[in-house]
Order: C-alpha cells, then structure tokens, then sequence
C-alpha cells in the first residue's frame, strides 16, 4: 500500500498511487470533508483538557486536513484564521471558514462556511505552514460580526500586538508582534466592517503584554468597575536589583500584583513550584498577590472587583 503523507490525502491521489479502493474505504479512516481521507488521531494527550482548547485544537486539525484539496485562489479566514493564529477565540465553531476573491466563486460543502470578499476588503499572506490565510490584523477585522462580547474583540486584539518575551533583565522577544495597532487600524478603513464600533472601541482598549484572554477580562472588569487601570506584564526586581519574577497585572505603586492562574499552574508540578517561590519573593519585598481564577473571571466578577478594591483602599 503506498504510504500517503500529509494530515489528509485525496480519494483520488491515493487511488492513483494504487491503493485499494477497500482500502480507501476503510472504517479505519476519517472522512473530514468530502473527497478526503485521513488517519484517525490519537485523542489520548487531550483526555481532561479544557473543552474549549479541545474545540480548538480539533478545529486547527480539520483545517489543516482541507489543505489536502485546498485550490490556489482560496485562504482560510475569519474565526479559522484566528486559531490557526493561535488568537484567542471565545468559541469554536463546527465548520472552517474559507474565502476568495470576487469573482471567484466561494467554496461549500460538508464541514465548510464559504466566503467571497472584495480584494480591497482582505489582506492575505501566506502562513509558516504553507497555505494561504487572512494576515492576523485582517482576520482580527472580520470578527466583528462573530465575537460578540467587546471584552473579547479586545483580548483578540491584545494578542496580534503582543510579542512574547522571556521575563527578566534580559527580555529577550520570542517573535516579533503579528500587527502593530496601526496596522488594526487600517483594516478597519479597508472597506465596510460589520460591528466597526465594537472593533474601534476595541482598538482603544487594547494593550500590548496581556498574556491572555482571562488577563484582559481581568484588565477591563476592574476598570469598568472605576478602578485604575493595572500596568501589565511588570518585571519585579528586588532591592539589589535581583530578578524576583514577572506579575500579570500589577499597581506598581502600591505593589499590588494580580496573578491568573491558568490550568497549567495546577497541574504542571513544576510551575506550580515556581509560582510559590515567587509569591513568596513577592511577599517578602511587601507586594500584595492577588490570585485569580477562570471562575474569579468569567463566573464571579463582581467578587474579584471587591477584593482588587479592597487591595487598593488597604494601601492608598
């Protein structure tokens, strides 16, 4: 049997390349889309997952299948666009998007939203991976009418401009922001824009150094509620100018530091042990750390505003 590469091969190629049609057929493989063939995955490392990044992860995966019979006209856009960007999107939805140009026709089909946009409106680039793709402010701007929570559209936009660093006296940048807020900026002026409003106010509010979405929750819960707005990513150094650690949000002032704590600080031992030590550190120097949950943030909100508030009239 001919060994068929990729994350999806076409019915046609492999019968081509003299595998069986049984073969072809097998209960064995998937059929993501029509036309296509895949081996199935090993779901094994996503057992007690988030479902959320689990939605994500199976989304990014049937995309990459499509690649298989992707033609050269179309890219992947819209909310496709922005996992496979690694943007946090609030919700996944159960068909990739995938657009053209006009007067190319927008493609359909089992698993798939099509789209045809006005070249002016869009600006492609081809991604790492080789297929083409709305660039990161581009999709960010065609969000605006599936992301409806403008805390969202904010966090969104707090990660095109983000550029990863490793904390500390060195900072070295892991990779270089997708997009400038300018860059946001003319998107939206590229055409019609539904939700444009929210995507503006959202331009407004964004930040670079929000880690993620739960951060900028967190960032603009406590401002809605009339509270000053917390520095965020703030390297704390101690009185010798030793590296103590790098807080989320922080009253620098008053030295008050707000931590999210992801799944990943419980369940990785590890960073668990680098999470005590650092509060620990924290404390000694006279920071206040205020830890937050998913819960604190999604669920309780108006709790997290009362502690943060507290916090702030204890130091004042």
């Amino acid at each position: 049997m001919p060994a068929i590469d990729g994350p999806a091969f076409r019915v046609g190629d492999a019968l081509r390349a003299g595998m069986p049609r049984r073969a072809v057929d097998a209960d064995t493989l998937d059929r993501p889309f029509t036309g296509l063939r895949a081996h199935p995955e090993d779901d094994r490392d996503q057992e007690g997952g988030h479902p959320l990044e689990v939605a994500r992860d199976a989304h990014r995966r049937a995309a990459r299948q499509f690649t298989a019979h992707m033609h050269a006209h179309e890219f992947f856009s819209h909310a496709t666009a922005a996992l496979l960007w690694d943007l946090p999107m609030p919700a996944v939805a159960d068909r990739i998007d995938v657009s053209v140009i006009a007067p190319h026709r927008a493609p359909s089909g089992r698993g798939v939203r099509g789209h045809q946009l006005a070249g002016p409106q869009v600006t492609t680039t081809q991604h790492a991976e080789g297929f083409a793709i709305t660039s990161p402010a581009s999709t960010w701007a065609q969000l605006g009418a599936t992301v409806k929570h403008p805390y969202d559209l904010t966090a969104i936009a707090d990660a095109v401009i983000r550029a990863p660093r490793i904390p500390g006296p060195q900072g070295r940048v892991l990779r270089a922001a997708h997009s400038t807020v300018a860059d946001l900026v003319v998107e939206l002026g590229r055409g019609r824009r539904i939700g444009i409003r929210e995507l503006e106010e959202a331009v407004r509010r964004t930040r670079p150094g929000a880690a993620s979405r739960p951060e900028t929750w967190t960032r603009l819960t406590l401002v809605d509620a009339g509270l000053p707005e917390p520095a965020l990513d703030h390297d704390v150094y101690d009185e010798r100018g030793v590296f103590v650690g790098c807080v989320d949000l922080a009253y620098i002032p008053l030295k008050i530091a707000i931590e999210y704590e992801g799944d990943h600080h419980r369940v990785d031992a590890a960073q668990w042990a680098r999470d005590i030590q650092k509060h620990d550190r924290l404390a000694e120097l006279g920071w206040r750390v205020i830890r937050v949950t998913r819960a604190d943030v999604f669920e309780h909100p108006g709790e997290l505003v009362v502690r943060v508030r507290g916090a702030l009239r204890s130091r004042s």
